[in-house]
């Protein structure tokens, strides 16, 4: 059966189509398994852009988006795909990348036939055929998904049709498909769908979706407005500025080398005109950190540890940690032999060979043995599986809380910051002006129609006291101001001795924290 696969049948491409119906991907993403989701952050973590290149264990990775991908995890599923195309963590095997895309296109995943439809344009694990390449392009952009979108967009977004064919003159889709992409926030629609604008004369339009094009991670759109400030030009009302075209060029580097950074909180620190800018430091990275979303935390966030929750020997107290070296040094006893310490031990095949029993070793935990009592063997181990031993690992001792504190995910991939908890409770709706500066996090009810797409991590914004919440509506998206909830989250701007306000960042520490922590 061709259904959803490499070879499913499909309506061939047509550049000329005077149709198209905009929709988002968020609507028809599967729900995530949260066990599987944990394993995905993990990987990704490990695998981050803001970690030098031998830092990143793909290795890793690779293992935990496994067990993520058999819980189906569509996006564990096509990182997984990525280490097979490029055998980083993995064996090289092209033939399991097409597999998992297949798989997560049978889950009705947009991104999935994306892929598809790169693999056949590059002749990745498929013939290749162009063809068929730009058929499962356009039934991703027509599913909702946002890279289709841009990309076809950008081919149409031509005056004439080129005769090699590899672009066309179909403007008024083109705009639709763009205009539906950046209101997915893509990076690459915000630039094509700006400098489009901005030759045909709409300049403040293209201006404000170039400095969007920015938010979402976009460096062409950086690098586009750097070069802009440095001359005359309509798109910026002949206003040279040097001091705007460094920041932007500065945050144009930074993505280079980390495309996942999305930058909602930009006007903390890169307001358009005439807004004043504030004072920075020279510090490339202070323009990141002000920019990315942030979240509060607290050590009151600090949920037990897996070690109390156990019962029986494996039961730890939450507050204590087994100890990095254990007390009295590394010690190994054989089955049926008596303790001769009191504390935990972790029982280990001496020689794992099959999966299953590599698996039963990353299973165990360790379990508290009294001096004098004998290790005994588990149920499930048999003499066929080798060699038992149990290995010391000491008593347990007391962690801080800011030891205990464990950051959110996204803060060492770089792309998010943690912040105090603002000192006051302050909400509002999306129709009055800002009762306060600072950033704010906005969310509708997830009963809206629109929810999925609108309710993000990333869904922040700084604004001036005073100042008008962003208008969704002005992105594309048919979300009403009054439908918005804004949380304040602080993190103002606070002004130096001459007046002028400076780029303040200030970041959650657990151990300054800790000493005002009952």
């Amino acid at each position: 059966m061709n259904d959803f696969t490499r070879n499913m049948p499909l309506a061939a491409f047509d550049p000329h189509s005077r149709e198209f119906s905009c929709k988002y991907e968020k609507d028809s993403e599967p729900i995530l398994d949260e066990q599987a989701e944990d394993w995905f952050r993990e990987g990704m973590a490990v695998t981050s852009n803001d970690l030098w290149p031998d830092d990143r264990d793909y290795k890793r990775a690779a293992s935990l988006w496994k067990k993520a991908a058999q819980k189906n995890h569509w996006k564990a599923m096509l990182n997984l795909a990525g280490l097979y195309l490029d055998g980083r963590g993995i064996l090289r095997d092209t033939e399991q990348a097409v597999v998992l895309v297949e798989d997560a296109m049978k889950m009705g995943v947009p991104r999935a036939y994306e892929l598809m439809g790169r693999y056949h344009m590059n002749g990745t694990g498929v013939q290749q055929n162009a063809t068929r390449a730009y058929a499962f392009w356009a039934l991703a952009a027509n599913l909702g998904d946002a890279e289709a979108q841009a990309y076809l967009g950008g081919k149409l977004n031509a005056t004439y049709d080129d005769a090699n064919g590899s672009f066309w003159g179909n403007k008024s889709i083109a705009l639709q498909m763009l205009r539906c992409s950046y209101a997915q926030e893509n990076a690459e629609a915000s630039l094509n769908l700006g400098v489009s604008l901005n030759v045909n004369g709409k300049y403040e339009d293209a201006l404000n979706i170039l400095h969007d094009g920015v938010r979402f991670g976009s460096k062409g759109s950086a690098n586009y407005l750097a070069a802009s400030f440095l001359i005359h030009t309509e798109l910026t009302g002949q206003h040279v500025d040097q001091d705007r075209a460094e920041r932007y060029k500065a945050i144009g580097d930074l993505l280079r080398l980390n495309p996942d950074l999305r930058l909602p909180n930009l006007d903390k620190v890169l307001p358009l005109p005439p807004a004043v800018l504030p004072y920075w430091d020279g510090d490339k990275q202070t323009l990141i950190d002000g920019a990315k979303p942030v979240k509060t935390a607290s050590l009151d966030d600090i949920k037990p540890s897996p070690a109390s929750l156990r019962q029986g020997r494996a039961h730890i107290p939450d507050g204590l940690v087994l100890p990095d070296e254990p007390q009295g040094g590394h010690l190994i006893q054989h089955l049926h032999t008596d303790a001769i310490i009191s504390g935990f031990w972790l029982a280990q095949l001496a020689k794992p060979y099959t999966p299953k029993q590599v698996a039963w070793n990353a299973a165990q935990v360790p379990m508290y043995y009294a001096l004098g009592e004998s290790f005994t063997a588990p149920e499930d181990i048999t003499k066929d599986d080798g060699v038992l031993r149990f290995h010391y690992l000491g008593t347990p001792i007391p962690k801080s809380l800011a030891e205990r504190y464990v950051p959110d995910w996204r803060v060492p991939q770089g792309v998010l910051r943690e912040v105090p908890v603002p000192s006051r409770e302050l909400r509002s709706s999306g129709l009055l002006p800002a009762p306060a500066t600072g950033i704010w996090h906005g969310t509708i009810d997830p009963a809206h129609s629109l929810s999925k797409v609108f309710n993000l991590w990333t869904r922040q914004a700084y604004v001036e006291e005073g100042q008008s919440f962003p208008d969704p509506r002005e992105r594309g998206l048919d979300i009403s101001p009054k439908d918005i909830q804004w949380q304040w989250l602080d993190q103002a701007n606070q002004p130096l001795p001459s007046g002028r306000k400076d780029i303040t960042i200030r970041n959650f520490d657990p151990a300054d924290t800790a000493k005002n922590h009952p």
